[in-house]
């Protein structure tokens, strides 16, 4: 039933709009305010059912708009609103981490982002990650758009990478430390807490990750941190 609906979605907008032609560029103020609009409402109806278990039907009543306002601002249909969905997501919990996620240059620096990421997702009305959700979803259905997902979790694994990078630049990292590897089992801890947060209804799976992760991360330093 998910394909059926994906599939008339998605040949009903090319019907509307010719493939390859975007309107997005030529949006008004006015209309990229109503487009934002349905993303954001769109989003909390995704992350609460999912993509398979949210419709045409669902996206038009839970942002009062029409079909055919739909069609006008995601073209390609209910693949573009979740690419749109997706970015908007990320975006949230990226800005939820700063400034310290731009920085990572201290060990101070990673304590408050660990309380940056813990009180983005205590503030949460939903449990877990709604990028890994969105990513783990379609990986099974439409695994290349989930590497257009899989893109943001990267970039954010990014974040991380670059801090250690610097830290052992500056000799706060053993010598012999791999940052990337460094980078990966800490973004590992930290979506493994958030699942366990989702399945459990409970931050401290996510906290309990955080603090092994940095514990770990210690233990790459050239002497005791403060």
């Amino acid at each position: 039933m998910r394909s059926i609906i994906l599939q008339n979605w998605t040949r009903g907008s090319r019907k509307l709009y010719p493939e390859g032609v975007s309107t997005t560029a030529k949006l008004t103020s006015k209309g990229a305010a109503t487009r934002a609009r349905i993303v954001e409402a769109a989003a909390d109806l995704i992350l609460a059912r999912g993509v398979g278990g949210t419709n045409l039907d669902d996206i038009c009543a839970g942002t009062a708009t029409s079909k055919g306002q739909v069609f006008h601002y995601f073209p390609g249909g209910k693949s573009d609103l979740v690419s749109a969905i997706a970015s908007l997501q990320a975006a949230r919990v990226l800005a939820a981490q700063r400034p310290f996620l731009d920085t990572l240059d201290t060990w101070a620096d990673w304590e408050r982002w660990r309380g940056a990421v813990l009180a983005h997702y205590r503030s949460q009305p939903h449990w877990g990650c709604p990028i890994g959700a969105l990513t783990a979803e379609l990986i099974r259905n439409e695994p290349d758009r989930a590497t257009e997902l899989a893109a943001h979790m990267d970039r954010w694994r990014g974040y991380l990478e670059a801090g250690l990078q610097r830290m052992r630049d500056s000799g706060q990292l053993q010598p012999h430390a791999n940052p990337r590897r460094l980078a990966l089992s800490t973004f590992a801890a930290l979506q493994g807490g958030l699942l366990l947060t989702q399945m459990m209804e409970s931050i401290e799976p996510l906290e309990a990750a955080l603090d092994g992760a940095l514990t770990a991360l210690r233990d790459a330093a050239t002497t005791s941190p403060d």
